[in-house]
């Protein structure tokens, strides 16, 4: 029941958008809690006093925080349209490559969008190593998992939605469909699901958000 499940999150976070997709997916009626950052509210304080972020899955008066850990927690809740794969090596190679994507691949693309000059080149070329190798991860699959969307598609959900944004403010493009062409395939079909669709946060709202985020961060630039 929704009442037994909420969900504190912001309305823009991928970690918590991660969250939104597995719940969406497995059909699982929920309440949104929206936090504002810049004012935790207690409840957040008290459902994740370590490390004091979102999202926080609170189920049944228990919290499972970290975005990543919550999606296990769900597929291991509830069985319907499993998230991870049955078999070990897969489970264990999904959860290596989610990991890949949160330490490396994120970062990687954070830094191009605010730096610029010698230091963008070099994040450029770094973030597009990266991509090299999760395209190679595609090789002969519609998604990660195979032909549904599964838990490392929902851990890289956030490249189908924030990559394009952050390459019409830096002007530039990071994601070449020539150079990507299943990445880019794997985007458009991510993307184009019903469910993930109806999910994504406001894309006016996202480019005027970042817009800022950006500027902020250049103009701290010496």
């Amino acid at each position: 029941m929704a009442e037994d499940l909420k969900l504190l999150r912001s309305w823009s976070s991928a970690y918590g958008m991660r969250v939104v997709h597995a719940l969406k997916i497995k059909a699982i009626e929920h309440q949104t809690v929206l936090e504002d950052m810049t004012n935790k509210s207690a409840s957040l304080l008290e459902y994740n006093p370590v490390h004091k972020k979102i999202p926080v899955l609170v189920h049944k008066g228990k919290p499972i925080c970290e975005s990543l850990v919550i999606l296990e927690y769900i597929d291991d809740t509830w069985k319907q349209h499993p998230l991870l794969p049955r078999d070990p090596w897969d489970r264990a190679m999904a959860r290596f490559w989610a990991k890949f994507g949160d330490e490396k691949v994120m970062p990687s693309i954070w830094r191009v969008f605010i730096s610029q000059g010698k230091e963008q080149e070099e994040a450029v070329t770094s973030a597009v190593e990266n991509l090299k190798l999760l395209e190679d991860q595609l090789k002969g699959k519609k998604f990660f998992g195979g032909d549904t969307i599964g838990y490392l598609d929902i851990a890289f959900g956030w490249m189908a939605n924030s990559i394009s944004i952050l390459e019409e403010i830096a002007e530039l493009t990071l994601l070449d469909a020539e150079i990507f062409p299943l990445l880019s395939a794997w985007m458009n079909n991510f993307s184009d699901n019903p469910t993930i669709k109806e999910s994504w946060p406001p894309r006016d709202r996202m480019v005027e958000k970042y817009k800022v985020i950006r500027e902020t961060y250049l103009s701290k630039v010496v």
